[in-house]
């Protein structure tokens, strides 16, 4: 493919960005992450990705997927190999608690999020990097480019704009002002997030389940388990349903203790309780916010797009948040390296085509996600305490997120670019 002569420039150096960015770098379009950060970093700790996920990887950029190869970590048995989670009775005292598997074609895929994103930024050139870069604002020049104006004083020019800004994106805000999907809502769940060793983990709760995947149901809250870094270490992850409204927007995290997270699960059985005692004594419980009640009318206006959790933030119930990121990289990144994609306005049909192909998927994870997320926790609606109902539940809406082509999914997309661009695919002075 041809160098364009456009720019693009990336808000926001996360999982999203910076697999954009790589697959863009790699396809000949000119693009400039800024990052508020003073270098890349992720937060957090474990994120499992689906089979659609890992064939974006691959089709974004062939190092997206030797890097998650590299740190990946499944189950830790060669029997459960294909098992993404092991699921049970996480709430009553007893010597079965088995309730089900749900297995997929690459079973427990689990990486360290730092560590993911260390790799990644071997991929991309240091100069198509810019820190300590808070967007402040945007806005026309006169040779209708966008000039950027950051918090540090400092400008920039680019062709269009992509928003990878996460959950509380500044873009999504500077498009949609006052409408309520600028701000993502509180879903009335929080997490209490930690890393155990593996040896503390088997003391805990023995070795099969603290060696592969598992997912611990109850009422009201629900606690998944999966090894990481190569199996040395259990992430945990537990989550609790409140009536309660989040204390402060503005924070995504507060303080805890290690007590008030075995306050939240004090009735559950041993297996939820002897994990919880391994937290640090502070800890930090974080807030689960998404995009579900105002899900964002569309996703591009002219020629600037907002990507991933920006213009999709989902609850992490179906741990395939991430995986649409890099879905949404690989259809995007193709129609932008497309041939006859060469003008700011071949742009703006570059990104209404995405909003088109991506919209009505992304918005959908979103409400999935919720209703999966109450189904761990017995509270959804005709579902309950009916394992046989969640079962299937998990199972049809796992097979809607992975089982798609994602190759297909792309050149779908780029054939409705060049439909809406016109022509038959050839350079329009060859035609004369």
């Amino acid at each position: 493919m041809a160098p364009k002569d456009f720019e693009v420039a990336i808000i926001g150096g996360g999982i999203a960005g910076l697999t954009l960015a790589i697959a863009l770098h790699h396809r000949g379009v000119n693009v400039v992450i800024y990052e508020q950060a003073a270098h890349f970093a992720e937060i957090g700790a474990g994120v499992s990705f689906t089979p659609n996920a890992v064939q974006a990887m691959k089709h974004c950029y062939s190092g997206v997927y030797s890097a998650f190869e590299k740190i990946r970590t499944g189950n830790l048995w060669p029997s459960k190999k294909n098992v993404w989670f092991d699921y049970h009775d996480g709430y009553h005292d007893k010597d079965e608690t088995f309730a089900f598997s749900i297995t997929s074609s690459i079973g427990q895929a689990g990486v360290h999020r730092a560590r993911y994103l260390d790799e990644l930024v071997k991929l991309l050139p240091e100069e198509h990097a810019r820190f300590g870069k808070r967007l402040e604002g945007f806005e026309r020049d006169g040779s209708g480019r966008w000039r950027l104006r950051f918090e540090d004083g400092s400008e920039a020019t680019t062709d269009a704009i992509i928003g990878c800004d996460g959950i509380k994106s500044k873009v999504r805000q500077l498009l949609y002002g006052d409408h309520p999907c600028s701000h993502p809502t509180f879903t009335h769940k929080y997490a209490y997030r930690a890393l155990a060793t593996m040896e503390d983990a088997i003391k805990a709760v023995g070795e099969e389940k603290a060696k592969n995947a598992c997912m611990h149901m109850g009422p009201g809250g629900h606690m998944l388990t999966f090894p990481v870094n190569h199996g040395q270490t259990l992430n945990v992850v537990a989550f609790h349903t409140t009536e309660s409204d989040w204390p402060d927007y503005n924070k995504l995290t507060r303080p805890a203790k290690r007590e008030d997270a075995l306050r939240d699960f004090a009735n559950y059985g041993p297996d939820v309780t002897n994990l919880l005692q391994l937290c640090q004594p502070n800890l930090d419980v974080w807030a689960i916010f998404h995009l579900g009640d105002h899900p964002v009318p569309t996703y591009a206006k002219g020629t600037i797009c907002i990507v991933g959790d920006a213009a999709h933030a989902t609850s992490p119930h179906h741990g395939a948040g991430a995986g649409f990121c890099i879905e949404d990289a690989a259809v995007l990144s193709d129609l932008l390296a497309d041939d006859r994609v060469r003008t700011q306005q071949d742009i703006e049909v570059v990104f209404s085509v995405f909003n088109d192909v991506r919209r009505e998927r992304g918005n959908w994870l979103v409400q999935s996600s919720q209703h999966i997320g109450n189904c761990y926790e017995w509270i959804g609606q005709g579902v309950g305490e009916d394992f046989s109902k969640v079962e299937n539940e998990i199972n049809t809406r796992n097979g809607m997120i992975s089982d798609v082509d994602v190759q297909g999914l792309c050149r779908e997309a780029v054939g409705i670019l060049r439909g809406r661009l016109g022509g038959d695919g050839m350079d329009k002075g060859a035609r004369l």
